[in-house]
């Protein structure tokens, strides 16, 4: 049976990926704080102790990271240490025992202020250029490019930059799985997926967010009037948003395109904005109450 390690694996994504991955592989996961995902408390920062836990690991999914909420909180050396170093020390571990692979948690956050259209919304796709405002988006961005640097014939590299899965109202996720947010189980089933395919690269990137009834030529109006756009294109949500009195964006200033993920990995969203109103209706706290 392949052998998996999960760094990060007490955090959001880490959990999900346990309980997708042990179903058929053998699976650790280690993490700096403990539970029930957790098999080892592991500091990663620490090298000695990493690479007594990646010997014998065919696959690494590095989902450990310090995130956006701790900006401001954490400290610039500390991002520096856990994003970016610590990435060193897996992409050095796998090689020296001989992984075979890395999949790499990273965030659309990175594109940073080449996610803000003005006047009108913009399509963010694998081509688009990052342009990083925080020390989380820069710390991301410096750990994909060290695993760059790693890649090839002997350790093959997949980033994952997934969009916003984290608990927030319910009436503001449903529209953000229209164009950019995600269910944490369908993140944790594209890494499966890219872990599983046959690499014809050393290095790919992927998008992973929901998939968009949008369309390029929707990006004008969507910014200036999101409401219509959605009503054209979502009509089902849109009855719903009237039924509920919700309100509609005043402006949607981006959308992210997942669909070469979807064609490379054979992966589909599969947890849409409706399914955040389903877990609303049911007293899923993973869904906020409207704010």
């Amino acid at each position: 049976m392949r052998k998996i390690l999960i760094t990060g694996s007490s955090g959001r994504i880490g959990r999900a990926l346990h309980w997708s991955l042990s179903q058929g592989y053998a699976v650790t996961g280690i993490d700096i704080s403990p539970s029930s995902a957790t098999s080892k408390v592991v500091d990663i920062r620490n090298y000695e102790q990493l690479k007594r836990n990646v010997d014998g690991v065919d696959t690494i999914f590095h989902a450990a990271a310090l995130h956006a909420p701790h900006v401001g909180i954490a400290s610039e050396r500390e991002f520096y240490d856990i994003n970016v170093n610590a990435t060193e020390n897996v992409c050095r571990a796998a090689l020296e025992s001989g992984a075979s692979q890395i999949i790499f948690t990273s965030t659309t956050a990175l594109y940073g202020y080449a996610n803000l259209g003005e006047g009108e919304a913009v399509w963010i796709d694998e081509q688009t250029i990052p342009e990083p405002k925080t020390i989380y988006h820069k710390t991301k961005l410096e750990a994909e490019n060290i695993l760059r640097e790693y890649s090839g014939m002997n350790l093959a590299i997949s980033i994952l930059r997934m969009s916003r899965c984290f608990p927030e109202p319910a009436q503001k996720m449903a529209i953000y799985r229209l164009h950019r947010g995600i269910d944490y189980r369908d993140v944790a089933e594209a890494h499966r997926l890219a872990s599983e395919r046959k690499k014809d690269k050393y290095y790919d990137t992927y998008i992973i967010s929901g998939e968009t009834p949008f369309i390029k030529s929707d990006c004008q109006l969507l910014f200036e009037n999101p409401e219509m756009v959605i009503r054209e294109r979502h009509a089902v949500l849109a009855r719903e948003f009237d039924k509920r009195g919700w309100n509609f964006p005043e402006s949607i200033d981006r959308v992210y395109d997942s669909s070469y993920a979807q064609k490379t990995l054979g992966w589909r969203p599969k947890r849409g904005p409706l399914e955040i109103l389903n877990q609303f209706d049911h007293g899923d706290f993973e869904i906020l109450p409207p704010s």
